[in-house]
C-alpha cells in the first residue's frame, strides 16, 4: 500500500505535464483546422468570383454589337439582372486606367491607394475581387484578339440638350476610301450612280439616310460582304477620336464585390464547433487532473487511516495496560493508607507522627482519586438508554455534595420539573456529579449554581445547562478545557471534564462552555432526547 501511494505521488507531476501537453496540442489543431476552413471558404468564394466573371464576359459578348459597340443602358440592365442572379454586391467595369465606366450595385472604395494594387480585398461584409484582363481580348469570338469593347454612354433623348459626338460626325465630311487604308476602311464602298462609290455605307443601305449604323439597319446584323463583328464603330471619326475613345470607353479589366456571408456562417459554426471541442478538451483534462489528485488525496487518506488504525490499536493495548496497572496499583495504595491510619491512631504516637501519618493518608487519597479517574476516562463507554428523570438524579448528585456545598456556603437551585430523557443512568449520574463538581471548585465560597431545562428549538433540541457565578473561563480555554489533563485548578486532574466529555459523546450531544453574564460560565448539554 505504501509504496503504491509513493508511485502516485511520483507519477503526478509527470501525468499533469502530460495532459497540459496533450490540451495545448487539441487547442492549436482546432487552431489550425479553423484557419484551414477559413481558407477553403475563402477560396470556395474566390472560385465563385471566377466563375462569375466568365458569366460576366458572356453577358458583355451578348452585348456587343457592331465594331465591339455596347451601350450603357444595355449594358446596365444586363449587369443589375446578374446581381439578383447572383452573390455579386457591386460590379464595376474598369478602362485600361482603372476608372470606371459601366458599374451596377454600391460604390465600390478603391481605397486611399486604391483596390489595384491587390488581387483581393477582403472587408468587413464584402470582398472585392480584380480581374486585370482585357475584356475585349478574352471576350472575342473564334480566337480574335486586340478587338476592344466600348461602352457608349448615354444619350439625351431629342430635344433634351446637345450631343457632341453627333454634332460632330454631321459636321465631319466623309473620308475618302484612301485616307482610311486597310486598317482603318471597316466597310466596303457603296457603287453610287455613274459607278462611283460612297464610303461608309452599307450596300443598298437607304440613300439620303444617315452616316450612323445600328443593327436595325441591317437587320440585327451584318448584311452579306460586311467587314467582321468586332472592330471599329461604324461611325465616321479619325484614328485620333478613336483612340482617345477608347482610352475613355473600352473595356480592360473589372471589379467584383461579392458578399461574405456565407463565408462568415461558415466560419462561425466552425468557430462555435472547434470552440466546443477546445472547451470539452479543457474540461477533460481539468477532470483527469482533479479524479487524478483525488486518487492521490484519497490514497493518502487510505495510508493515514491505516496509520491510525495500526496507532489506535497500540493505544488501545498500552491503555488497557495502564488501566490495569493503575487498578493493581489501588490495592498497594489502599494499604498505605492503613497502616498509616494504625500508625496514626496508636496511644504512644507523638504529634509529629500522627502529622506525617495525615499526610501520608492525603496523599494517598489524593494518587487514589487520580488513578480512578484515569480508569475512568481509559473504561469504554457503553451506553445502554433509559427512561432517566434528571429531577431525580440532580437531587441524588447534589445530595452526595452536600457536604462541600455547606462547607463553601454554595447554594444550590434545581429548576422544578425537570424533564425525562433518554440516557445511561450511571454514565449521566457521572457526568453530572463532575460538572456539579467542577461548579464547586470554581466557585469558592459564597456563590450559587443553577440548573435549569429549556427547549432551544429544531436545531439544539432539549437543553440542560448548569450556570455559576464564579469566575468563569477565560474565551481561549472554553475550548481546551475538555481536552485530557487539562485544568486551571490548582489541586485539579485534568480529566473531569474529559469523562464528561465522553460520556456526551457517547449519547451524540453536544457540550459548551458559554459566559455567564454578568459573571460566570455556563456549561450546556444540547440535542438531549426526552422520553
Amino acid at each position: 500500500m505504501r509504496q503504491f501511494v509513493a508511485k502516485l505521488v511520483r507519477w503526478t507531476q509527470p501525468l499533469y505535464v502530460t495532459l497540459a501537453i496533450v490540451w495545448a496540442l487539441v487547442v492549436t489543431w482546432q487552431v489550425v483546422e479553423h484557419g484551414r476552413v477559413r481558407q477553403s471558404a475563402r477560396a470556395a468564394l474566390i472560385n465563385r468570383s471566377r466563375d462569375i466573371t466568365a458569366t460576366l464576359g458572356l453577358v458583355v459578348r451578348s452585348q456587343r454589337r457592331f465594331g465591339g459597340i455596347v451601350s450603357q443602358e444595355r449594358m446596365e440592365s444586363a449587369l443589375a439582372a446578374l446581381l439578383q442572379a447572383s452573390e455579386l454586391v457591386s460590379v464595376a467595369l474598369l478602362n485600361a486606367a482603372g476608372e470606371t465606366v459601366v458599374s451596377a450595385g454600391p460604390p465600390i472604395d478603391f481605397g486611399p491607394k486604391g483596390v489595384m494594387q491587390d488581387n483581393e480585398h477582403w472587408g468587413r461584409r464584402m470582398v472585392t475581387v480584380v480581374n486585370l484582363v482585357d475584356l475585349g481580348a478574352n471576350l472575342t469570338e473564334r480566337g480574335e484578339t486586340n478587338r476592344p469593347t466600348i461602352v457608349l454612354p448615354r444619350r439625351p433623348p431629342a430635344g433634351e440638350g446637345p450631343d457632341p459626338d453627333r454634332d460632330r460626325d454631321r459636321e465631319r465630311p466623309p473620308p475618302r476610301a484612301a485616307e482610311l487604308g486597310p486598317a482603318t476602311q471597316l466597310f466596303p464602298p457603296e457603287a453610287g450612280p455613274g459607278g462611283t462609290n460612297r464610303p461608309g455605307r452599307w450596300p443598298g443601305s437607304r440613300p439620303g439616310g444617315s452616316e450612323r449604323f445600328s443593327p436595325e439597319d441591317t437587320g440585327g446584323g451584318p448584311p452579306p460582304g460586311a467587314p467582321p463583328r468586332f472592330g471599329r464603330p461604324p461611325f465616321r471619326m479619325d484614328e485620333k477620336e478613336y483612340k482617345e475613345l477608347l482610352q475613355r470607353r473600352g473595356l480592360h479589366g473589372l471589379v467584383l464585390g461579392m458578399a461574405t456571408d456565407q463565408v462568415d456562417r461558415t466560419c462561425t459554426h466552425d468557430l462555435w464547433l472547434r470552440g466546443l471541442i477546445g472547451c470539452f478538451a479543457t474540461v477533460s483534462v481539468i477532470g483527469l487532473g482533479l479524479a487524478w489528485r483525488n486518487l492521490v488525496t484519497s490514497s493518502e487518506l487510505q495510508m493515514r487511516l491505516l496509520r491510525a488504525s495500526e496507532l489506535n490499536t497500540h493505544l488501545k493495548e498500552m491503555n488497557l495496560a495502564a488501566a490495569g496497572l493503575a487498578h493493581e496499583t489501588r490495592n498497594p495504595l489502599n494499604i498505605i493508607r492503613g497502616l498509616a491510619q494504625m500508625v496514626g491512631k496508636q496511644q504512644d504516637a507523638t504529634p509529629e507522627i500522627r502529622t506525617r501519618t495525615r499526610e501520608i493518608i492525603d496523599e494517598t487519597d489524593r494518587v487514589t482519586a487520580q488513578l480512578n479517574e484515569f480508569i475512568n476516562y481509559s473504561r469504554p463507554r457503553e451506553v445502554r438508554r433509559s427512561a432517566v428523570s434528571l429531577g431525580a438524579l440532580v437531587g441524588e448528585v447534589a445530595r452526595t455534595l452536600a457536604h462541600d456545598l455547606e462547607e463553601n456556603s454554595i447554594g444550590l437551585q434545581i429548576q422544578p420539573g425537570l424533564p425525562v430523557i433518554l440516557a445511561d443512568e450511571q454514565l449521566l449520574r457521572q457526568a453530572l456529579f463532575n460538572l456539579l463538581l467542577n461548579a464547586v471548585q470554581a466557585i469558592g465560597r459564597d456563590g450559587s449554581i443553577e440548573v435549569t431545562s429549556t427547549t432551544g428549538g429544531t436545531a439544539e433540541g432539549l437543553l440542560l445547562e448548569m450556570r455559576d457565578n464564579g469566575p468563569g473561563v477565560a474565551a481561549e480555554h472554553r475550548t481546551e478545557i475538555f481536552k485530557p489533563y487539562f485544568t486551571t485548578h490548582q489541586k485539579g486532574t485534568g480529566l473531569g471534564l474529559a469523562i464528561v466529555q465522553q460520556i456526551v459523546q457517547a449519547h451524540g450531544w453536544e457540550i459548551e462552555c458559554r459566559p455567564n453574564h454578568p459573571k460566570g460560565a455556563i456549561f450546556r448539554l444540547s440535542h438531549l432526547e426526552p422520553a
